[in-house]
């Protein structure tokens, strides 16, 4: 099962690195990574996707609290989230191709950014199963380049703003955290 995980970081040199190898060291893979500065220049938001039972996200969860440039982390697993992913990409074009490129792009509500006589570059920004849908239509023209960001998110209705994140924990923080069997 795939979760979305925000992070609240000190917006510091080596945070990304020291975090993605202590993901990595303990064979946690990430799917996806994104990294921004937030509201307040002294921190960043990171955003993971990462796969796992519930037992193994809460881990994931846990090792990334132990990591002293981590303020907060949050799981959007339950929570009703907005998440987009952006994506560019050059796809071949004709003078008989292009309309129709143009025609599937306002579909899909991206733009081009970018015109030669051989290629037109696009970008598109939305959920996962948009931009492999919109990929899907283009693969017939010639894609000559792709490139996709790792997915942000939001929650719709808790927040994880930075003044947030720098309160105390509360105690019912691992409340959902699953029952040990055995």
């Amino acid at each position: 099962m795939k979760h979305v995980l925000s992070a609240i970081v000190m917006n510091q040199p080596g945070v990304l690195a020291h975090i993605s190898g202590m993901l990595a060291s303990r064979a946690f893979n990430i799917e996806s990574l994104a990294v921004g500065e937030t509201e307040d220049s002294k921190f960043s938001r990171m955003t993971f996707v990462v796969s796992g039972d519930d037992k193994t996200v809460v881990q994931v969860r846990k090792q990334l609290e132990k990591i002293i440039t981590v303020v907060k982390v949050a799981d959007y697993q339950n929570e009703d989230i907005v998440e987009r992913d952006l994506m560019l990409l050059k796809v071949s074009t004709d003078a008989t191709s292009r309309t129709e490129i143009l025609e599937l792009l306002q579909i899909f509500r991206g733009k081009v950014v970018d015109v030669d006589h051989s290629h037109v570059m696009l970008e598109i920004s939305g959920t996962e199963s948009k931009l492999n849908a919109f990929v899907d239509m283009m693969r017939p023209f010639g894609i000559l380049e792709l490139v996709r960001t790792g997915r942000i998110a939001l929650s719709r209705q808790t927040s994880l703003s930075v003044d947030q994140a720098l309160q105390p924990p509360q105690p019912y923080d691992y409340v959902d955290e699953p029952a040990e069997v055995g």
